[in-house]
């Protein structure tokens, strides 16, 4: 028999709680034609100072759990998910926003799909109330969400889901705050769990609102960029050094066409380019050696294969680019003190700075670059082979001349959270 719980946190909800459980509780009929026998309802008070608890208190059916003092939506959450019983966990606001009609269809689509997360999508075609600025910084956070981690996300902050209890040791730790719900789609993206979503409507919320749009939108995009860069780095400041790189070549390609069309000498203006093509060049394949050296030290973390962390929470299989840094670097470095060479031996020749320095810009650049890429090499040669370091020693222990596996995890043990709760 399959138990479905779910965890409604509530703080100073009096004029909209009821309602919302009394809604939540009819929906078991519905859940029952979708293979879900038993409905379990959690309500977290989470400080509440009006009559939110004492209306609790009074209805059936309904497990309520208090804090004493207000913890955060998040901490709300955490409590309502460590005292479910049901293998099947569901959550959703007490503000009536959200549709719980809409568990069973959540809930078959989960079976359907045979998925780990099931999100309720306001931003997927249904009709929704969400203000219009709320609206867009939603789609920021989904677009997000998506660039990092590759996969295509609608509403990466929504607060209605259904989920496999058994998940919880992989998408923890979560926050105390309202970024619970973002943090868990990025860690669940990079995870590689199955995540799906269904178009739910929305409405507006009764009563005040206690979300800060730039407050919790400033954290809920800090959030979800920390979390993706304990996971894929190499995504991130990858693609930032990328651009740097790509900016540098646009300006070198501009700065060569001006040489050639007979352009020598250099203004203040010009100075300042040259500068910048140099800085972008070092700055872009420094960033991008980062990035792909914290790959290596996340995978030497999680003991688990090296991503190409150009690709996303999906790729590990994907041929590593970064096995060539050691050549190309090579190459660049000696390419770089070759033309530095050559242009002290035109200098000798009676050639002047107005007609060399470009080739001087050319040899500083790519000595640099090359310099960093060989760095970058040895250091990851060295995680590499810390990485490998266990399996090494599983094989030259066992001399019967079969290879020993050795079990990697994918994930780290959740930290514990004393949540400190009483029932009421």
């Amino acid at each position: 028999m399959a138990t479905l719980s779910v965890v409604i946190p509530a703080l100073n909800e009096e004029d909209g709680i009821e309602e919302v459980v009394n809604r939540v509780l009819s929906a078991r009929e519905g859940l029952k034609a979708e293979g879900i026998d038993n409905l379990e309802l959690i309500v977290v008070d989470d400080g509440s100072s009006d009559r939110t608890p004492q209306i609790l208190g009074a209805m059936d059916d309904v497990r309520l759990i208090r804090h004493p003092v207000n913890r955060g939506y998040g901490a709300a959450l955490k409590t309502g998910f460590a005292a479910a019983t049901g293998e099947w966990l569901g959550f959703l606001d007490a503000d009536g926003t959200y549709p719980p009609e809409y568990f069973p269809k959540l809930c078959r689509a989960a079976q359907d799909q045979n998925a780990d997360i099931i999100i309720g999508s306001r931003m997927a075609g249904s009709d929704s109330q969400m203000p219009l600025v709320r609206r867009i910084g939603n789609t920021i956070f989904a677009n997000l969400v998506s660039l990092i981690s590759a996969d295509r996300i609608t509403d990466s902050a929504s607060g209605m889901r259904v989920f496999k209890k058994s998940i919880l040791e992989r998408i923890y730790p979560l926050p105390d705050g309202l970024n619970l719900t973002p943090v868990m789609s990025t860690r669940a993206l990079h995870e590689d769990l199955r995540m799906f979503e269904v178009p739910i409507p929305y409405s507006e919320r009764q009563g005040r609102s206690k979300l800060s749009v730039v407050r919790d939108g400033t954290r809920f995009a800090q959030s979800i960029v920390w979390t993706a860069l304990s996971y894929n780095p190499g995504r991130i400041l990858g693609m930032f050094g990328l651009a740097c790189l790509v900016l540098a070549a646009v300006i070198g390609v501009g700065l060569v066409g001006l040489r050639m069309s007979g352009v020598t000498e250099v203004s203040s203006v010009g100075a300042f380019v040259l500068y910048s093509a140099l800085v972008l060049s070092v700055t872009g394949i420094s960033i991008l050696a980062l990035g792909v050296s914290f790959n290596y030290f996340v995978a030497l973390f999680y003991k688990e294969p090296i991503r190409q962390g150009l690709w996303g929470s999906r790729s590990r299989s994907q041929p590593r680019f970064d096995r060539h840094f050691g050549w190309v670097g090579l190459l660049s470095l000696l390419f770089g003190i070759g033309i530095g060479a050559g242009s002290l031996g035109l200098a000798a020749t009676g050639l002047t700075l107005s007609q060399l320095w470009i080739y001087f810009l050319g040899s500083a650049s790519m000595t640099l670059v090359g310099i960093q890429l060989l760095i970058a090499w040895v250091q990851m040669q060295v995680l590499v082979a810390l990485n490998e370091r266990e399996s090494l020693i599983a094989n030259d222990m066992n001399r019967n001349g079969v290879e020993t596996p050795v079990v990697r995890r994918s994930s780290v043990a959740p930290v514990p959270v004393k949540e400190g709760f009483v029932h009421g």
